[in-house]
């Protein structure tokens, strides 16, 4: 496979205006600052949103971003498959904002934690758990190689099943003021 175009963010705000951005990230990350003008499409629930993009993607370019690139370039390689060309922001709205450009923060919305760092907290914790437990039980150990091998796997894979359910919890939900997924599917069709 090609791997998709990837744009700096000097690139990127350059040509804004030329591109539908789409974020990737949960619902509750977007909420907490995105790209300027970028709709949220979040990972999980990108095959659904395939007939959109593709109609979107046919009256000009896409960008998808996330916060570090990581889930933005898998979000270009599923793209790519379904015959959707996309560039990804390189370092996502990390480096959008590093690089000194604004993000959108919707007023009241709360600080979520990128998806990466709540993914090393829940690992590391359960590792820990895993150990200590296991000072008493031997066999809770098997949790801390569970947690290691789930790590392995997601490295190899790039893809992350415990970022996958910890989108689902309440804090990485959109704030009942935001979009739903309908209305920017309905918004990527005009």
């Amino acid at each position: 496979m090609i791997s998709p175009a990837s744009l700096s963010p000097a690139q990127a705000a350059a040509r804004l205006e030329e591109f539908t951005v789409i974020d990737v990230r949960a619902p509750g990350e977007y909420a907490a600052g995105h790209v300027p003008g970028a709709l949220n499409v979040p990972l999980d629930r990108l095959p659904e949103a395939v007939p959109a993009l593709k109609s979107a993607s046919a009256r000009g370019s896409l960008l998808v971003v996330c916060a570090s690139g990581v889930r933005s370039t898998r979000a270009c390689e599923i793209l790519a498959d379904a015959d959707i060309d996309a560039a990804t922001l390189t370092g996502g709205t990390s480096a959008w904002e590093g690089d000194g450009h604004d993000l959108d923060r919707p007023e009241g919305a709360g600080a979520t934690w990128p998806m990466e760092r709540q993914v090393r907290l829940a690992a590391g914790s359960l590792v820990m758990v895993g150990l200590l437990a296991g000072r008493r039980i031997p066999a809770a150990r098997w949790l801390s190689a569970a947690i290691g091998a789930g790590l392995v796997y997601s490295a190899a894979s790039n893809t992350c099943g415990m970022a996958a359910a910890l989108s689902k919890l309440p804090y990485n939900s959109a704030p009942r003021s935001g979009a739903d997924l309908g209305a920017t599917l309905e918004a990527l069709q005009r």
